[in-house]
């Protein structure tokens, strides 16, 4: 079966070499980073983006390619809804196909106490006004005919989309080249430069960088750069299994999941798939170390996680994965330039069998392709997007906890305004750094 097609091995399409000062240095070459990047570029402001090893290589392009405001936390729902937009701006200005389709997404409920448990996300739906609705089982069976097993009902928002992810995310970086932002893969940042107490630029393996801002936005690896500069920051990895049909007849055009499968309809005419609580948590210092703050989540279980005793070598918080380097030696972003898990099989059997399972018509089911991607997670299912106040100029947007592709070029853009201090026109306060010490309780939101 062949394997996730972004790797280490491919064409480096930026090399660089990058520049000896720039405004703003992004760390990290995901959708966050992308987009931030973008927005920057597009005001005039000199902006680098580093990567360590391919754009999109990791989770922005690992992802299911769901573009949702249904389920969305109370705080995330506004910065969705602005990134549905923006989505929609970007494909038109990129002038690329990303698969980007108004398909809808619907959340299936096998018993009348999951379909009461989508009340609170409708009083909120309605507060927005969104086109979210919910069905009975006769109208769910008809939103998606030929499912084998009867539902209660289901919650669906007709106007969310889906994209490809592994298209979407390298089609804006070249945007953001085009309109001035410059991007070097390649090359990771080693550690901040710090003078009189404030940010004055970074350290990569091709030598120094002046800037006055940088932002951290280095998916699964953000804790363990930003630990080395006494930022702690209660995040951890988690891995999730995703596969690819072969193309295969239509049973639903958009996005569906329930507690055993999880797809949507692709460009090429096949479907990606997931199992219902499908994500692994290795167990390292980290995990240890951040335990208490994720209690709460561990009680709720939002990712169906599982525990494995120790992450592979090099992994972000593997036993033996180095926490303390210089400028001047190699770090561990260079030892693992593109994280790549391997797929768990019984994941992969999970999602063939009960796929098949729910539409027995289509035969069986022949998977082309399978990866896993690991999750940035924070203890309450929300990112961190904010200022460190304790090191002026430094930025941090990272911990998206899967949700990030989808609301990613609603943050790239809140983060760009934070960035110039420029009001943001969203309510932040979800998403602030403090809340991890400021003894206010956390809010766990929702993990779809």
């Amino acid at each position: 079966m062949p394997t996730f097609p972004f790797s280490e091995a491919d064409p480096i399409r930026y090399p660089g070499p990058p520049p000896k000062a720039s405004e703003v240095v992004v760390v990290g070459g995901g959708v966050i980073g992308v987009t931030t990047a973008l927005f920057l570029a597009q005001r005039g402001i000199p902006v680098t983006l580093l990567e360590k090893g391919r754009v999109a290589a990791e989770q922005s392009s690992r992802n299911w390619g769901w573009v949702r405001k249904q389920g969305r936390d109370e705080g995330e729902l506004p910065v969705a809804i602005e990134a549905g937009r923006l989505w929609r701006q970007l494909a038109e200005e990129c002038g690329e196909d990303i698969g980007l389709v108004e398909t809808g997404v619907t959340y299936l409920a096998e018993t009348d106490k999951e379909l009461a448990g989508f009340d609170d996300f409708m009083r909120l739906a309605a507060a927005h006004d969104l086109d979210t609705r919910l069905l009975d089982g006769s109208e769910t069976a008809k939103l998606i005919p030929g499912m084998a097993r009867k539902f209660a009902g289901a919650m669906t928002t007709p106007s969310d989309m889906r994209a490809e992810p592994w298209l979407a995310v390298p089609a804006l970086a070249r945007l953001a080249a085009r309109k001035g932002a410059t991007i070097v893969e390649n090359c990771a940042v080693r550690t901040l430069d710090i003078a009189a107490g404030k940010v004055r630029g970074v350290w990569t393996e091709a030598g120094f960088i002046e800037a006055s801002t940088v932002l951290v936005a280095a998916g699964a690896w953000s804790s363990l750069f930003l630990r080395k500069h006494g930022v702690s920051i209660p995040q951890l990895s988690v891995r999730s299994t995703v596969a690819a049909t072969e193309a295969m007849p239509e049973v639903h055009p958009g996005a569906a999941a329930d507690d055993h499968i999880a797809f949507r309809r692709r460009r090429d005419g096949g479907y990606t798939l997931a199992a219902g609580g499908g994500s692994q948590l290795y167990v390292g210092p980290d995990a240890f170390r951040h335990v208490v703050k994720y209690l709460p989540a561990l009680r709720a279980n939002p990712f169906g996680v599982r525990y494995s005793p120790a992450a592979p070598s090099g992994f972000p918080d593997g036993w033996t994965t180095p926490r303390d380097w210089t400028a001047e030696t190699q770090t561990p972003f260079e030892r693992m330039r593109v994280l790549n898990p391997a797929p768990e099989r019984s994941k992969l059997q999970a999602v063939e069998k009960n796929f098949g399972a729910l539409f027995p018509q289509l035969g069986k089911v022949r998977l082309e392709a399978s990866w896993a991607g690991m999750i940035d997670a924070m203890p309450d299912v929300v990112p961190v997007v904010d200022r460190v106040e304790a090191l002026p100029g430094l930025f941090v947007a990272t911990g998206m906890s899967g949700h990030g592709f989808g609301i990613g070029p609603g943050f790239g853009r809140v983060v760009a305004d934070l960035i110039q201090g420029n009001a943001v026109g969203h309510d932040m306060s979800r998403f602030r750094l403090s809340r991890f010490s400021d003894g206010s309780a956390l809010k766990l939101g929702p993990a779809l």
